[in-house]
């Protein structure tokens, strides 16, 4: 084939894979989007409500490991037509039978396996089958339809709630995940099961967890994830309950759209972070990020308090700095792993990241309970509990010393 032919052809095939995650993606965070009123509905506590947060994260934790590594022998299309079909039957069932707190928790939970087969396999699929050339393009264009659309999710699920029913929300969500799982069986080319690696267990995960670079960066990742999805759980609900003390005036960002621009910021900022690090210096730029969050949530219940204005400002501020090393603790993972283990090592890595994903909105919940509910005191103290994680995530971080990525900034 012609150097331009397979140029066109790669071309069209990120563009087919990007359009499809963001047709996937963009029904991902309605249920964070409706927390307010579906705790209303369904009378959850608040950490019934994180644990409906939570599930998603928790599925995706179990099931990565197993997907993304099953990749290494399967086509990367299979798995990931078998992921989007996960998503489309929990998207819909969501719709049509979700009514508490059990069908929530586990139609969540399905939604996060389906998410497992979709997100890394899908750079997968990328990776299985563009040149050396597109690749650099095809990942950021994979990382910018998942921020953009992800971001996007929280206004679009308030809006079609709002006119047709949270119902019907879920149901869009569930069609254009459908939408995305046609796309790529009828446009994306099937590949031949990988050769099997000789003397090479497939699920033999211990050689990742004796890279001691590759672990300190996906341990970091953890703690990041953990903090951002507290935030990203939460966001919402926390904003809502800031303009409600303020007698429920008429705000010119709603909650929602204030989310939505965080994910667009934040996707900017982790971008920008990465390239920031090749230049000063990789763990310069992650430790600076871990200590503004820090500080950021520390103070971002009780300050955010004073009005809707500045914890508008506060929940951007802090969401900047949380997705600041987003990429940057991706890319040193991935870089100083085993080229032959690399897959392996971004598992681990993916699946520690949703581990703390699965935690931060459950420990956000709890806190918020345990202090009695809503309150500037029990906001403090829930923010507080994530800096005081992310304290020691940055200890551990500084003690194993990763190593730096070649050519960039010591």
């Amino acid at each position: 084939m012609p150097a331009e032919a397979q140029a066109v052809s790669g071309a069209r095939l990120v563009a087919t894979v990007c359009s499809a995650q963001i047709l996937v993606q963009i029904g991902a965070y309605f249920w964070p989007a409706l927390l307010p009123q579906m705790i209303e509905r369904w009378q959850l506590s608040n950490s019934d409500a994180g644990w409906i947060t939570s599930a998603f994260y928790g599925a995706y934790m179990v099931a990565v490991p197993v997907l993304v590594t099953l990749t290494d022998r399967v086509d990367a299309k299979r798995v990931y037509l078998f992921g989007v079909g996960c998503s489309v039957l929990a998207h819909l069932s969501f719709g049509l039978a979700a009514d508490g707190f059990w069908t929530a928790l586990l139609l969540r939970a399905l939604a996060g396996v389906g998410w497992a087969g979709t997100y890394m396999t899908g750079l997968k699929l990328l990776a299985d089958q563009v040149d050396a050339k597109m690749m650099s393009r095809a990942v950021t264009g994979h990382a910018a339809s998942i921020g953009i659309s992800g971001a996007f999710s929280y206004v679009v699920g308030d809006f079609l709630a709002d006119q047709f029913g949270w119902r019907t929300a879920f149901a869009v969500g569930g069609g254009t995940a459908a939408a995305a799982w046609l796309a790529v069986a009828l446009m994306v080319p099937g590949r031949s099961a990988p050769p099997r690696p000789s003397g090479q267990a497939l699920f033999d995960f211990r050689p990742v967890l004796r890279n001691r670079s590759a672990m300190a960066y996906a341990l970091a990742y953890c703690a990041h994830t953990l903090e951002m999805n507290a935030l990203r759980g939460w966001g919402v609900a926390f904003l809502a309950w800031i303009a409600a003390q303020a007698g429920g005036t008429a705000v010119a960002l709603s909650p929602t759209v204030v989310i939505t621009m965080l994910g667009l910021i934040g996707t900017t900022a982790s971008v920008a972070g990465n390239e920031m690090s090749i230049r000063f210096g990789r763990l310069r730029l992650i430790v600076a990020a871990m200590l503004l969050s820090i500080c950021l949530g520390s103070v971002l219940g009780v300050l955010g308090a004073l009005s809707y204005s500045v914890a508008v400002f506060l929940v951007i501020a802090y969401g900047l700095v949380i997705w600041l090393d987003s990429s940057s603790l991706t890319a040193g993972t991935a870089g100083t792993a085993d080229p032959s283990r690399r897959g392996a090592t971004l598992a681990i890595h993916s699946m520690l990241g949703y581990g703390g994903g699965f935690v931060g909105p459950i420990a956000l919940g709890w806190t918020l309970d345990l202090a009695g509910g809503m309150s500037v005191h029990a906001w403090w103290l829930g923010f507080l509990v994530i800096a005081a994680v992310m304290s020691v995530a940055l200890m551990i971080f500084v003690v194993m010393h990763p190593r730096s990525l070649a050519g960039e900034a010591s």
